[in-house]
């Protein structure tokens, strides 16, 4: 994570901005000639008009939107206009002249239209049917663009005289998220889409639930989606991995208002139709991810608002036949027509768009991602190679054992994380563990090589394609304090693992999968508990490579490549060990206590939000001296702990300065004089005597003398061991939250005492 100049940032996102605005937009209409999909061994071409509009009609789907959904299908030729000898689209012209439209006639949905593209593979009997639907705008939360373009396509078998479904994949968010697919879908049963509030991606719905999108097999009927899950993931090996609709699957989340020039789109004088009430619902609604103390808890829930089916009057008797399977309560109707009749339309245009991603650092930094327009359906690769867009392994392979035409899947770097929350830990002391639990809000995920965000489902995040390299993972949250590691991803089917220790395995239906965080786990903090440690590798006379960080009860919560300053949000509520490591493998350790009351910020004003305070650790050190200290420090700490407990507690300390043996001077005291009370005394002075061995082991390595440092490091060994004992005798007078916390303390401190022993560098 290392902390660069915001300036490098913004510049390196504008040199890919420069190459296109389709190559940006946020959603998956932009596949093009993208690595991660493969091309077919055989081309397609055109069918005939005539057959292409019955398959067209056989497999129209009806489209259910949300009920606060403002943007619907329509027909862009409405809003063209000339410019220097070619037709285009305007955002401005668009988003206007749609709500002027609306405004004007009334009619929430002006001019409903399903555009259809259907081409047959060269030499099969494979033809695929595409529906793309054209919306003026898109707003989700960090991908939102002028112009948006969704796709559902229907790969079929024209071998008889009744075309046989064989797969449906409908677009998601981006080209990095998995599309949802399904294979062999009743033929008798034409697709449904769901399409997603504001940004239109699209669900598939097939079962008997025709409005609501399930996962997962429940109350006697299937899935509506057959993506396979990533079984050597075990937080997701029964998960299939699709994005589906995370609202509709009860989680959170929360939208952003666009941004043009630095204000709310609705108030640009260009926009004069477009008003608040354009957008999506203020109660769904967030200013920014760091306007909020927490993340949002009163989000509503997904709710249907209008169907549209495709339209019956003046169709043929076969057309008609075709659709009468189409839910009859569909509100409106929209034209099915002919994509070639918009292929004359050169470019859908508008200026960029952004959005703040936060990146935690010394000043805290922000990513502007450049999210402008999606480029034409005609100017993509997926338009004449419909196969190009399966995004599940298996399903491409099952396809291509079937048809010639269609090749095995490439094998692709796949990045996967679950994204949890951080809350204190009710078995911890107060203010001294927390744990993660599931998140009811869905966050955002970006790669700094590829400014295209892709949002979670379920908590779960997945990112395809991913070149191999080092690469910088963020991940933001409406509420949430930033998250921001380096991950190091290895060469596809190559089988080598990350450098960062994360799980890397390959067979997975063609894909390779890297997972980030600490075995696949990111934690968020609410920025109301967070505190941030901030870590300067500056002025070390050590390389150092690797940060972690855990809490005594959470475990590890953090560990990623280092370079340079770092920053880590953590949870006020914890008591946490930071640990680097040097490339000689060498380990220092430094112990923080963030304050869970009355935190305050030693920052300058630069380092981020006023309301949340940081700790910095400055030129941390490896070997014997910085393993030693925090030896001093685990131990004393918690000798006051337990020595609070018993209110008449002398604090006597039974250290001996005049020589080191591996019996302190209490050996005839308190846990052998009977009572409770003195046993609970004992072993605070056993912790006292832990502690001064350990800090006079860190004085011998700091002053260079490796053998007494050792002699010192010995007695520390002896002496944890001394502690064990007195704990055992103790902990019926311990509270039980101490307990189990000293319990862990003492782990630690032997498996960092054989740490120190066995470290090369003082």
């Amino acid at each position: 994570m290392t902390d660069r100049p915001a300036v490098d940032r913004r510049a390196f996102l504008a040199a890919l901005g420069s190459a296109g605005v389709g190559s940006l937009a946020g959603c998956s209409a932009l596949g093009g000639d993208s690595a991660e999909t493969t091309s077919t061994a055989a081309p397609t071409e055109r069918v005939d008009d005539d057959v292409a509009r019955d398959l067209a009609a056989r497999f129209a789907p009806t489209l259910y939107f949300d009920a606060d959904e403002t943007w619907f299908p329509t027909d862009p030729r409405s809003y063209a206009s000339d410019r220097d000898g070619e037709t285009v689209v305007d955002g401005f012209d668009a988003l206007d002249g749609y709500h002027a439209t609306r405004r004007e006639t009334g009619e929430g949905a002006p001019e409903p239209t399903v555009f259809y593209n259907v081409v047959g593979y060269e030499g099969s009997s494979l033809t695929a049917v595409q529906y793309w639907f054209y919306s003026v705008f898109d707003q989700f939360t960090t991908n939102f663009h002028w112009h948006d373009w969704e796709v559902l396509h229907v790969f079929v078998d024209t071998a008889d005289d009744e075309p046989v479904p064989q797969l449906y994949v409908a677009s998601s968010h981006a080209r990095s998220v998995p599309n949802n697919e399904f294979l062999d879908p009743d033929p008798e049963r034409p697709p449904r889409v769901l399409s997603e509030l504001g940004s239109h991606s699209s669900a598939l719905s097939l079962n008997d639930r025709a409005d609501r999108f399930q996962r997962l097999p429940a109350g006697g009927t299937f899935a509506d989606i057959t993506n396979r899950a990533f079984d050597r993931i075990e937080d997701a090996a029964e998960i299939p991995i699709a994005y589906g609709l995370p609202r509709d699957e009860g989680a959170r989340l929360p939208y952003v208002v666009p941004e043009l020039d630095g204000a709310p789109v609705y108030e640009d004088e260009r926009l004069p139709s477009v008003t608040r009430d354009a957008l999506v619902g203020e109660a769904l609604t967030v200013r920014s991810f760091d306007a909020l103390s927490s993340p949002p808890t009163d989000l509503p829930a997904r709710s249907t608002g209008l169907v549209f089916a495709p339209e019956t009057a003046g169709d043929s008797d076969a057309d008609a036949d075709a659709n009468a399977d189409a839910d009859a309560d569909a509100d409106i109707e929209y034209a099915l027509v002919p994509a070639g009749e918009v292929e004359h339309i050169a470019a859908f245009t508008g200026p960029q768009l952004s959005f703040e991603f936060a990146v935690p650092g010394f000043v805290e930094d922000a990513i502007a991602s450049h999210l402008t327009t999606t480029s034409a359906p005609w100017s993509q690769s997926r338009y004449a190679d419909p196969a190009a867009d399966i995004t599940d392994p298996t399903h491409r392979s099952e396809l291509a054992e079937r048809y010639d035409v269609v090749d095995e899947p490439s094998t692709l770097n796949t990045l996967f994380v679950r994204v949890t929350e951080a809350v204190t830990d009710a078995d911890a002391p107060d203010g001294e563990g927390v744990t993660t639990r599931e998140s009811d809000v869905e966050s955002v995920l970006l790669l700094e090589s590829d400014p295209e965000a892709a949002p979670t489902f379920g908590g779960l995040g997945v990112l395809r394609g991913v070149p191999a390299g080092e690469h910088r993972l963020t991940v933001n949250g409406a509420g949430s304090a930033p998250h921001s590691e380096t991950v190091r991803v290895g060469d596809a089917g190559s089988g080598s693992a990350s450098a960062t220790e994360t799980e890397s395995s390959s067979g997975d239906g063609g894909e390779t999968v890297t997972t980030a965080g600490v075995d696949g786990e990111i934690p968020l903090v609410a920025r109301e508990s967070a505190t941030k440690v901030e870590v300067d590798a500056d002025g070390t006379d050590r390389d150092l490579t690797a940060l972690a960080l855990e809490d005594d009860f959470g475990g590890r919560l953090y560990d990623a490549p280092l370079s340079g300053p770092d920053a880590v949000y953590v949870h006020r509520g914890g008591a946490y060990t930071v640990e680097v490591r040097d490339s000689d493998d060498e380990l220092g350790a430094f112990r923080v206590n963030p304050d869970p009351v009355n935190g305050e910020s030693d920052s300058d004003g630069d380092a981020g939000p006023a309301s949340i305070p940081s700790v910095r650790i400055d030129e941390p050190r490896t070997g014997k001296a910085s393993l030693s200290t925090f030896l001093a420090d685990i131990s004393a700490e918690t000798a006051a702990a337990v020595a609070a407990v018993d209110d008449d507690s002398d604090g006597a300390d039974d250290s001996d300065d005049s020589a080191e043996t591996d019996t302190p001077n209490d050996s005839t005291g308190t846990a052998a004089s009977g009572g409770r009370e003195n046993a609970v005394r004992g072993l605070a002075q056993a912790l006292d005597s832990v502690a001064e061995a350990a800090r006079r082991a860190a004085e011998r390595a700091e002053a260079g003398d490796r053998g007494r440092a050792d002699e010192s490091l010995d007695t520390v060994a002896a002496r944890l061991e001394r502690v064990a004992e007195r704990l055992a005798a103790a902990r019926g007078e311990l509270p039980g939250s101490l307990s189990r916390a000293t319990d862990r303390r003492l782990e630690q401190a032997r498996r960092r005492s054989e740490q120190a022993r066995a470290a090369d560098t003082l």
